[in-house]
Parts: C-alpha cells; structure tokens; sequence
C-alpha cells in the first residue's frame, strides 16, 4: 500500500509536475486516475445565500503557492462544517473553491543489498499514483463561508485559524461585507 508523505516533499521550484494523459494507452504515463476524496463542494444553507440573507463573507486564501492534496481539503472541510454547524447552526454557507485535478505520483527506489534486482531505477521512472493534489496559487480562494453578521465572521474566523495548521501552506483569512 502507498504510504503518504508530507507536503515538504513535492518540490516548489518548478510551476507543476509533469504529467501525462493519453488516448493511446502505450504514450499514456498515467494508467489508472484515482478517485477523488472530497464529498462534497458546497454545504449549509444554500437557499439564504441564492436569497442574498447572508450579508458576511469570510474567504480562506493560500498565502502561498503550494499543492495541497485532496485528504487535506477534505479534512479542513469536515472539521469547518463541524465547527460551523455547532456554532452557527443553519446561518452559514460553506462552498470549497478548489479541485484537486493533479495527480501525484512515487517513484520509489530500494536502496541496500540486492536493490538491483528490486527496482528498475529510473528506466521506468513514473512511479506509482499515490493521490490527488490541487495546484494553489497565491491569493487563490480555497473556502468561501457566508453568514449573516459581523459576529458570525467572527466566529467563523477564530473557527478557520484553528484549521490552519492542516494545510500545507500560508493561510490568509479575509472578511468582507457583500452588497
């Protein structure tokens, strides 16, 4: 089984990862896509936010460029819904801004005595696809959360920094009055 390895270990340097999908399944580089892990996209009261009920909204912005893999947004995801429904039950709307469209993959290496004949180097030098990533820009949104008051943001804002801790970047939290 594919072990996760930390976000340290993807290179920021250069803009992605070169990665490969073909019709022709020889040129292919990817083989098989793995499924996605985030349930779902938006959540809460979505009925007062297409109203216009919820004057404060509260972004969750990358302060850095960063691929943030798809178990990390989920995470973020169900721990600020929790939080939300528990405090704010039924005055909020939560959409998640991004999709993980990147795939990662592992090229591991067996180093040791009889490491020859265990692995193909860099002969077939793809790797292993060990998951999904979203490709992060700076200033780019990840959550949006609606609420009704300048209150409630508070609240969602003290919320929001204590998920910060699980992305693999800098974390901005913005809040702004919606017209």
């Amino acid at each position: 089984m594919v072990s996760l390895r930390k976000a340290s270990a993807y290179s920021k340097k250069r803009a992605r990862p070169y990665t490969r999908k073909s019709k022709n399944k020889s040129k292919a580089y990817i083989k098989v896509v793995p499924h996605n892990k985030i349930v779902k996209y938006n959540q809460g009261n979505i009925a007062a936010y297409n109203q216009g009920k919820l004057r404060q909204l509260v972004l969750f912005k990358a302060g850095e460029r960063a691929q943030v893999r798809d178990n990390a947004i989920e995470s973020c995801r169900q721990d600020l819904n929790k939080a939300l429904e528990r405090k704010l039950p039924k005055q909020y709307y939560l959409q998640l801004m991004i999709y993980p469209h990147h795939i990662l993959r592992n090229n591991k290496t067996a180093a040791g005595a009889g490491a020859d004949r265990l692995s193909s180097g860099m002969k077939h030098s793809f790797g292993v696809i060990e998951g999904r990533a979203a490709m992060v820009n700076r200033g780019k949104e990840i959550f949006k959360v609606a609420c009704e008051n300048e209150n409630a943001a508070r609240s969602v804002k003290q919320i929001m920094s204590s998920i910060k801790s699980k992305m693999p970047c800098k974390i901005q939290i913005v809040s702004e009055k919606l017209d």
